[in-house]
């Protein structure tokens, strides 16, 4: 407390362990300076043949790459910022009345692979904020202006009346219904409380089978009707449901276009100061989460230049495992370290923004951002539903600086990362929250191939925005610091990471069957670095991963995922921006499936990989695993140059054996679902054919 008998509402608190990981990475340069040296000293010579010296170069390009690359992993983890708040100061100084509004915007796109029961549950979970429901509106925009939606939303409206008080009663978590009842088995007790739990249950179960058939038309829930109430006889949040216009001659773009429409019309109906938008997955587990962010928004001396607050992107359909890997070390470790150095970035949902920052106020020290000042006065839907629709139109935002200087960007398939960077790189500060208790939970792919084609379109948007004008090194580079800078690069080069490891996973097993030493003998004193690098590092990245609440498996499997991802998302990321640059397609933003038929979720929840499809991205996969299978097997049946003795062979050749062994091993789920599996999860056999032709190929070869 200072002399003015001022209190924070927020504060941060020490990482533990970051001395041990300090060390750990000034050695790992230290080792890698002594293998840049080996690569220098012992390049082959003139006598040697062309191919030995050009994979040998490749070899040292390759290493320089994952060295560059592993500098801005230690940039972005070097000070985290992990902070906490105090919501017991925010309550003593601002009662009900006078905490700020909050719009909360949900957006969903297609009831086909977004269920509409899905939806309504994440609407209602955001409805029972721990809040005064006179402060929230509810604005959900439907681009796929789907009846069922509307009609979904409609019921959800009136099931409200009776969830809100169950959830205040019972300080429900998490506060979306269908959550909640499958993890919060009926009180025994308690009979009273077990017969309230059945009775809104069954409204719930109703609610669900009524929604297909429903075909009364209303408005939802009009904060200003003074008889839009709950059963205990207390406000509801306002509920608005929007779906803007589209036409074929108008870019609509994507969820970035939704989002600037729900700015707009918002500022028309209720214009709170604060903005809370989630995907239509991502429901609220943690009721108090606006008044956390409101910690470090409304703190007098702190929180004038928070642009927004950034909560983890967590997921409720995780297997205990995580068979297609997850976002837990981003979460735990790279967005606090974003924190540190300047501000995390703003990753699409979960996010808690100032109306100011998002609509494309440059912040200065002099500029006064006064919330209070902003009215939040709520007109009759019916006096503005003109001004609304003209606010939505297809054609509002022709000649005006919306998606450019204002609201939400466009330009990119990851509009969120760009949005972030085009608020900080006008002077604002951004902050990240990981309460105890989760915020939200979403949803996961399911099956492989969606899980590819998702980090195919995060790693395409992000190499768009390296090479565009929105760089961080030019955009940012006034009031960004450095660090925040070098930051992003570790998601904008996600795709080129694809080079290296590509060439590490076929080069070696390549050279090894034409009998091509890449590596230093085992017994050679220059073989500790390497040795050095490969253990600690991949010791470091369990330690890693088990402290942030993942198996020993499930990082088996997130290895196995790295491996998938850069030598097929990230090519086919790399492939559709060449040809973007040469106006040979365009951009198209897929959105993740979050339904999938029964074989599948059976196959999923056994932690069995579902392939079940033809794709280029399995032919690369089938065809790289193939090869470093028959590379092994090779191996096997072949003597090596003249060495005859196992023992010398091992001792040249043994990194080399070492990394097609380590390859065979992680792709044993595809030699599973290419030649043993019967399910509908298995490899096509079309891909299997074309895979072992060009594996085949490629040994007969390097062989011969």
């Amino acid at each position: 407390m200072g002399n003015s008998g001022y209190l924070p509402l927020s504060g941060t608190k020490p990482a533990g362990g970051y001395f041990l990981f300090r060390s750990y990475a000034v050695s790992v340069f230290i080792a890698i300076c002594f293998i840049f040296w080996y690569r220098l000293v012992y390049f082959p010579l003139l006598e040697t043949s062309q191919t030995q010296r050009w994979v040998w170069v490749g070899m040292f390009l390759s290493e320089l790459w994952f060295t560059l690359y592993f500098f801005i992993t230690v940039v972005v983890k070097w000070n985290p910022v992990f902070r906490y708040t105090f919501k017991d100061r925010l309550s003593a100084r601002y009662d009900d009345e006078a905490l700020p509004g909050v719009d909360i915007f949900v957006c969903t796109a297609d009831p086909r692979i977004e269920p509409p029961t899905m939806v309504i549950s994440t609407v209602l979970s955001v409805m029972a904020y721990d809040y005064p429901p006179q402060k929230l509106s509810i604005y959900l925009s439907d681009d796929g202006g789907s009846d069922l939606t509307f009609y979904a939303l409609l019921e959800a409206s009136r099931f409200a009346q009776l969830w809100l008080p169950f959830c205040r009663k019972l300080k429900v978590e998490p506060t979306s219904p269908h959550a909640y009842f499958q993890t919060h088995p009926q009180p025994v007790d308690d009979s009273a409380l077990a017969n309230q739990w059945f009775t809104i249950k069954k409204s719930y179960e109703d609610m669900k089978s009524r929604i297909e058939t429903i075909t009364k038309i209303g408005c939802l829930v009009d904060g200003t009707d003074p008889n839009a109430i709950d059963m205990e006889g207390k406000a509801l949040p306002t509920l608005v449901y929007l779906s803007r216009e589209k036409r074929p001659q108008f870019h609509h773009h994507f969820k970035a276009g939704a989002l600037n429409a729900l700015i707009r019309v918002s500022s028309r109906i209720s214009n709170a100061p604060f903005i809370l938008n989630v995907d239509c997955d991502m429901y609220s587990n943690n009721s108090e989460a606006i008044r956390d962010a409101l910690c470090f928004f409304l703190d007098e001396e702190n929180g004038h230049d928070i642009a927004y607050v950034q909560y983890p992107q967590s997921f409720s359909n995780l297997t205990r495992n995580e068979i297609y890997g997850s976002l837990r070390v981003v979460m735990e470790f790279e967005l606090p370290g974003f924190d540190g150095n300047g501000g995390p970035c703003y990753i699409g949902t979960g996010c808690i923004h100032r109306r100011e920052a998002l609509c494309g106020t440059k912040y200065s020290k002099e500029l006064a951002v006064e919330w209070k000042a902003m009215k939040h006065v709520r007109e009759t839907v019916n006096s503005i539903a003109e001004d609304c629709k003209a606010l939505a139109s297809c054609a509002y935002e022709e000649n005006t600086l919306w998606g450019n200087e204002m609201g939400a960007k466009y330009g990119s398939l990851v509009e969120d990362i760009l949005t972030g960077i085009s608020i900080q790189a006008r002077g604002w500060r951004s902050v990240y929250l990981n309460p105890e208790k989760t915020a939200f939970l979403g949803m996961v792919p399911t099956t492989l191939l969606d899980t590819l084609v998702q980090h195919k379109r995060w790693a395409e948007g992000q190499l768009q925005i390296f090479f565009s004008k929105h760089c961080t090194f030019l955009y940012g580079r006034q009031n960004m610091p450095l660090k925040l800078q070098l930051s992003y690069c570790i998601y904008m080069l996600w795709a080129p990471n694809s080079f290296a490891t590509l060439y590490f996973v076929f080069v070696p097993s390549f050279c090894l069957l034409k009998a091509i030493p890449l590596f230093p003998k085992i017994s050679c004193f220059w073989s500790i670095p390497f040795l050095y690098v490969i253990f600690v590092h991949r010791v470091h990245s369990l330690v890693e991963f088990v402290w942030c609440g993942g198996t020993i498996r499930g990082w088996l499997n997130e290895q196995r995922m790295w491996l998938f991802k850069r030598t097929t998302s990230y090519v086919f990321a790399i492939i559709d921006n060449i040809l973007m640059l040469c106006r040979c397609s365009k951009s198209a933003f897929v959105i993740t499936g979050k339904v999938a038929d029964d074989d599948v979720n059976r196959r999923y929840e056994q932690e069995i990989m579902d392939f079940g499809a033809s794709s280029p991205m399995f032919t690369i996969l089938a065809t790289l695993a193939l090869f470093n299978l028959f590379s092994l097997i090779a191996l096997g049946t072949k003597k090596i140059a003249v060495c005859d003795v196992g023992t010398e062979v091992f001792d040249i050749f043994g990194f080399q054996i070492t990394l097609c062994c380590l390859l065979v091993s992680v792709n044993l789920p595809i030699y599973q679902a290419a030649f043993f599996r019967k399910d509908g999860g298995k490899i096509p056999a079309s891909v299997t054919l074309v895979s072992s032709t060009f594996a085949l190929l490629a040994s007969a070869l390097a062989i011969y």
